[in-house]
Order: C-alpha cells, then structure tokens, then sequence
C-alpha cells in the first residue's frame, strides 16, 4: 500500500468539541477548541497525539488521536465539493439525531451545517435530524436587535482560555462564534483579529458589532476585545459573557467600581 504523506493528509472532527492543546500532552495548555464538522490538514503524527492546523482559521495545535477522525482521499473531495457551509447553529446548544443509529449528539454555537435544509444536514453520507429554530439557514443580518438575540442566550457563560463553546469561551473565541452567524470570518486570536476590517475614527460613529480592542494598562498591545452593543455598551466575556459600558477610555465595569481595559483600537468586519 502507498505510503499517504502526511502534508497530504485531512481529518475531520466528528465529536461536539475537540480540545487543541499547545504539546502533545493532556496537561498542556489548551489553546483553542475544534467542533463538530470542522475540518483541518494533518502536520505531524505521533501515536497518541496528531498536530492539526484548523482549515477555518488556521490555528495549530495537538489534538488526541482518537478524538480526531482521518479522512480518506474521496470523502475529503466530497467535503470540498459541497463547499463551506452556511448554516449554524444559532443556539448556546442544540441536539442533532443521526438518520443512521437514531444516536444525538449535542452542537455547540456556531457549528456548521453542511447541506442543511429544512431541519436536516448530511455530513460524509450520513444524515441528521435537527430543530429548525435552533438553527440559521443563511447568516444573519448584523444589526442590534439581532446581535443581542443571539448574545442573550450566552449571558454568564464563563471564561475558559481556550473555549468557544457555551460550556466555556475566552474573549476571542466569544466573538469568533458569535460573528460566524453574521458571516463574518475571523481569526481565532483577539490580535489577529485587530488587524482584520477597517478602522472606527470614534464611539460616535460605532454601529452594532463593531470589535472592540483592549490591553490592560501595559500588556501587549492588544490582550481582549469584546463586541459593541451600541457607541456606550459591550458585551464580551470576562469573567463571564455580560454586558458593561463601553467609554473612549476602554470598558468601565460597575462590580470592579472603575476602568477595567483601555480601548486601543475599533474595527468594522
């Protein structure tokens, strides 16, 4: 049998939510998270542990082997062939049931659905069942009404470094998910993600879902950021998802009694 390079090689996620960890050990660092359907290349094999980049956003880590599924050469050209998803999962959780074992399994926010219609998606061949209202079939409109019904629903989720999931989310992955379902593809990273869209001049001119950039007085440049809400409010996790207010100086919190993050930058995606 012909030896499959590993620069070649694909995988898919198939469990709810993959932990992607800094070294191939479980006590390292977890530094992202991968969901249901993602897809990523295969940079290095160890025989527990796979070192993956992320086709979405191109960050890298390890990942358990078992929890990673290897694609074979025609299903990773079946998957390329139905093109990116449009569908998410606009909920903090839904449950999909699999036509082929009457199995469910649950999807976190922002988990796409490939071939999605009417309550139904398919993924390598296989079928799923899912609540329509948990779902958005085409990306939302951005606008306030919309960004807080969404938002809503992830109050008081906590802060995990690492999480994008309504179990756990750091600052980056919070707006990374939630901005999905508005069709906007960002960076995993909140530094990154400063460098992505084009500059707000000032909070007068901030519309619903403008990113907002932080550092704590004297870290690196940029070290948070959060979605604004309106020219005076954001949300972003801290602590928690919650909702605070959002001033020229950064975000001024009323349990801390004072400025909590210096405002570095405003950038429309």
């Amino acid at each position: 049998m012909q030896q499959i390079s590993v620069k070649t090689m694909h995988a898919i996620i198939l469990h709810s939510v993959v932990p992607v960890r800094t070294e191939p050990r479980e006590q390292a660092e977890q530094s992202t998270q991968m969901l249901f359907g993602q897809t990523c290349r295969v940079l290095d094999k160890q025989p527990r542990w796979i070192r993956v980049k992320c086709d979405d956003d191109g960050e890298e880590g390890w990942c358990d082997s078992k929890m990673v599924t290897l694609l074979k050469a025609d299903e990773w050209k079946q998957l390329k062939a139905d093109g990116r998803a449009v569908a998410r999962v606009q909920m903090p959780m839904a449950y999909a049931m699999s036509e082929n074992n009457g199995q469910t399994i649950p999807l976190a926010l922002g988990t796409t659905l490939p071939n999605y219609l009417e309550g139904r998606f398919t993924l390598l061949g296989v079928g799923f069942r899912i609540d329509p209202s948990m779902v958005a079939a085409e990306p939302l409109e951005l606008n306030e009404q919309n960004l807080l019904g969404v938002c809503r629903f992830l109050l008081n989720v906590p802060y995990l470094w690492g999480g994008k999931n309504a179990m756990g989310m750091d600052c980056s992955g919070f707006v990374q998910q939630v901005m999905s379902l508005f069709g906007r593809s960002l960076h995993r990273n909140a530094k990154d993600q400063a460098k992505q869209g084009r500059k707000v001049s000032s909070l007068k001119a901030v519309k619903a879902g403008d990113l907002c950039f932080f550092n704590h007085g004297g870290e690196t440049p940029v070290s948070h950021v959060g979605i604004a809400i309106d020219g005076e409010r954001i949300i972003h996790c801290s602590g928690r998802v919650k909702v605070e207010q959002l001033t020229s100086q950064g975000i001024v919190s009323v349990e801390q009694n004072g400025l909590t993050h210096d405002l570095v930058s405003i950038r429309r995606v």
